[in-house]
């Protein structure tokens, strides 16, 4: 079983905002494995459901949507790792990144959290740093625009298409981590 982790901020307001590019994964994510219902559970919205991967693998996945703000998902993710006993090796976390192009998508196991709020408070709280991240690339922002204005926004029509694409990008990404494991989804996501 493996736990996929989508980070994001709560609330009608953030919905489709560059900043919760782990919700919108963690969502198709739940459409493919048939995701009914959405308990609350350890501060997250939780589903569970199995993930067809191809070839006759079927795997079954929990997936969360923590609903403590970005800054605090720390908290609920300890939780969810402690309540459903995942290795550490199973567990997915999915999240927008700036240093990466828009429309982008980048896998890796473990590093730092390069700013990333969200990142920073999984690592204090889980003590860890080495879990698999799936990383959804938003880009910098224009000119002198602040970054939490930036990741805060719906992006503009022209570039909608370009982050939803990214979104089903990521959500193919988590799936291959579980079907194909590291090497061969870093070879084939992080070379485009």
């Amino acid at each position: 079983m493996y736990l996929i982790v989508g980070l994001g901020n709560p609330g009608e307001e953030y919905e489709h905002t560059r900043h919760n590019a782990g919700f919108e994964v963690v969502d198709r994510l739940a459409e493919e494995a048939n995701v009914r219902y959405w308990k609350s559970a350890c501060g997250s919205l939780v589903g569970q459901g199995k993930l067809s991967l191809g070839a006759g693998l079927v795997e079954d996945v929990v997936l969360a949507k923590p609903q403590s703000f970005m800054n605090l998902s720390g908290g609920p993710v300890s939780k969810l790792l402690k309540q459903y006993e995942v290795a550490p090796d199973q567990w997915i976390v999915v999240h927008d990144e700036l240093d990466i192009p828009a429309g982008s998508v980048r896998v890796k196991r473990g590093g730092g959290h390069a700013g990333h709020n969200g990142l920073r408070s999984i690592i204090d709280k889980t003590g860890t740093r080495d879990f698999l991240r799936v990383r959804v690339g938003v880009g910098r922002p224009p000119g002198k625009m602040p970054v939490p204005d930036f990741v805060l926004q719906v992006p503009r029509k022209d570039v909608m298409d370009e982050f939803m694409a990214a979104c089903d990008q990521g959500a193919q990404a988590a799936k291959s981590l579980i079907a194909n494991g590291l090497e061969k989804t870093q070879q084939t996501f992080n070379q485009r």
